[in-house]
């Protein structure tokens, strides 16, 4: 089983152009990175549990719905009556999404560390907003230590979001601390420049490989032993890219375990033409998100799964 731990929330996307005055309506949309990645991973059609916090509102009622149509397991969500946290967002031309978040008094802030994950699991996904708003990061980030000297396969997808993060330098301090408790570190060329540091450096502090998503570029991998891997992006019509790199995350989880990779030293051994299987498969999935408005992942059946 791979567990996913972090927020779900709702994003308001907008619905077409601006009407009277200038606003567009917004349409609420299930979200939030980890909960993408959870999503994605159940339509993949792999064994998963979502961890977190979730409102008793209506809008956490659906979010636990999507993910029971999906098939995930929710028996490690906690519940709470505060409101369900808010993502305003902003589609560019290109497509791409930027965000205004709402996460004041919220319920995902209040995570408190489960006492255990269940027998069996082979993988923790972590990133996005559980590991900026405290007091549930400090949680999510025991929780990260705890299972990585465990020697649970830990996946790590930053997926910065600036407008949440009060003290940047503190935040990158914290994110080096980070690095030798994750075997797979997966962010986006964004994120790898305001995050200010190099591939390689990051390598030697912990990751067995670094995963950079590229949009239009392509995926490349960077791994341990000094080999780089790329394959392009995958040509749609870009809807938007709300939850494209959690997409990414969900589906390298899926071809690894399917690889029975998920450790160090499994992803040690993939050679050149593996790497690249799993990267295109990435690609597909994360560019069938893209068509589609909203943080849409993609079925089995879509991906020749």
């Amino acid at each position: 089983m791979i567990v996913v731990a972090g927020e779900a929330l709702i994003d308001l996307v907008p619905d077409g152009p601006g009407g009277d005055g200038g606003l567009p309506a917004l349409l609420p949309r299930c979200g939030g990175g980890p909960y993408n990645t959870a999503l994605a991973l159940g339509r993949l059609g792999t064994p998963t549990a979502f961890c977190s916090r979730v409102s008793a509102d209506g809008f956490g009622e659906a979010l636990l719905g999507g993910l029971r149509v999906a098939g995930v397991d929710l028996s490690l969500v906690q519940r709470g009556p505060e409101p369900t946290t808010l993502a305003v967002a902003a589609i560019g031309a290109d497509g791409s999404a930027g965000y205004g978040f709402y996460a004041g008094g919220t319920a995902d802030r209040l995570f408190a560390l489960p006492e255990a994950l269940p027998d069996g699991t082979e993988a923790l996904c972590l990133g996005t907003c559980s590991l900026v708003l405290e007091p549930g990061a400090s949680a999510y980030e025991a929780l990260l230590r705890r299972e990585a000297r465990r020697g649970v396969f830990t996946l790590l997808d930053p997926n910065i979001r600036p407008e949440i993060i009060g003290d940047a330098a503190a935040y990158r301090r914290r994110f080096l601390s980070w690095l030798p408790d994750v075997t797979l570190l997966k962010l986006s060329a964004e994120d790898a420049r305001w995050l200010g540091g190099e591939v390689t450096d990051w390598l030697a502090s912990g990751p067995a490989a670094v995963v950079v998503t590229g949009g239009e570029e392509g995926l490349s991998v960077h791994t341990r032993e000094g080999r780089t891997y790329t394959v392009p992006a995958r040509r749609v019509d870009v809807v938007d890219t709300i939850g494209a790199g959690d997409t990414v995350n969900a589906a390298l989880l899926h071809r690894l375990s399917r690889l029975t990779a998920l450790s160090p030293d499994a992803l040690a051994t993939l050679d050149a033409p593996t790497w690249q299987d799993t990267l295109t498969f990435a690609a597909h999935a994360a560019a069938t998100t893209c068509s589609r408005a909203g943080a849409q992942p993609p079925f089995a059946a879509e991906v020749g799964v």
